[in-house]
């Protein structure tokens, strides 16, 4: 008999650098936007090489496939080693047209006026 390593979701999430703390990987399968195998999943679901993940964090929706698990949390050029980006390049690109839509406001302008961000609001939708 052989036994599969296994590990919670939400310390994996952490462990990828998905998520900052390990707190906040909690709170986003409490809120149903982590999913596999199409079933929102609680903090505690166990996860092995070879699952495929979907974490929302809108507007986009990331999917990933587990490669490997760490012991514990990863430097940004060892998350290769453990999970794939199987995301298509149509959500990647609701995060890039996200981000020209936020507004820019010239250095050293301040905040807003009250009518100043109605009116990007309203720009906005």
């Amino acid at each position: 008999m052989t036994t599969q390593k296994q590990e919670r979701i939400d310390k994996f999430l952490w462990c990828v650098r998905l998520f900052k703390s390990r707190s906040a990987a909690t709170e986003e399968c409490r809120r149903g936007r982590v999913t596999v195998a199409g079933q929102p999943v609680k903090p505690a679901h166990m996860v092995t090489p070879g699952t495929t993940i979907l974490v929302r964090k809108p507007p986009v929706t990331y999917t990933y496939l587990v490669t490997g698990l760490p012991n514990s949390r990863v430097g940004a050029k060892l998350v290769a080693e453990y999970i794939s980006d199987l995301t298509p390049d149509e959500e990647k690109s609701k995060s890039i047209a996200g981000k020209t839509l936020s507004g820019y406001r010239p250095r050293g302008s301040g905040r807003p006026t009250k009518r100043e961000r109605r009116d990007l609001e309203d720009f906005i939708g």
